[in-house]
């Protein structure tokens, strides 16, 4: 499994690529030629239904990724296992002190007898 500097370094890369195209896009120093792809329009339906293909095929990838991150059995995370730590020190704490309540005599009542 990658480590998440490595994932962070990855995205953080494609997002600065597409920035660049963008910038450039914006600044015409390279356009894409739309008056040939409006031209064809055999190329352009089939532009379309390639992105379409594409775009299905990463959506079932992501969608089988997060289902099996949320289905597998994973355990308890460190702050739920300290959590179940910290439950049973509690129940510890109250057994002991019922315990020492039991043990000790009652206090005498205040006041005096008249």
């Amino acid at each position: 499994m990658k480590s998440p500097r490595v994932v962070l370094a990855i995205w953080v890369a494609v997002i600065l690529v597409l920035v660049i195209v963008e910038v450039a896009e914006v600044t015409h120093f390279f356009t894409v030629p739309i008056a040939s792809a409006l031209g064809d329009p055999v190329e352009l339906v089939l532009s379309l239904v390639f992105t379409t293909v594409l775009a299905l095929v990463g959506a079932i990838f992501i969608g089988i990724y997060i289902s099996h991150r949320i289905l597998s059995p994973s355990g308890f995370s460190p702050f739920e296992e300290e959590m179940l730590r910290m439950r049973a020190d509690l129940r510890d704490v109250k057994q002991s002190v019922e315990e020492i309540r039991r043990a000790t005599p009652p206090p005498p009542p205040k006041g005096g007898a008249p």
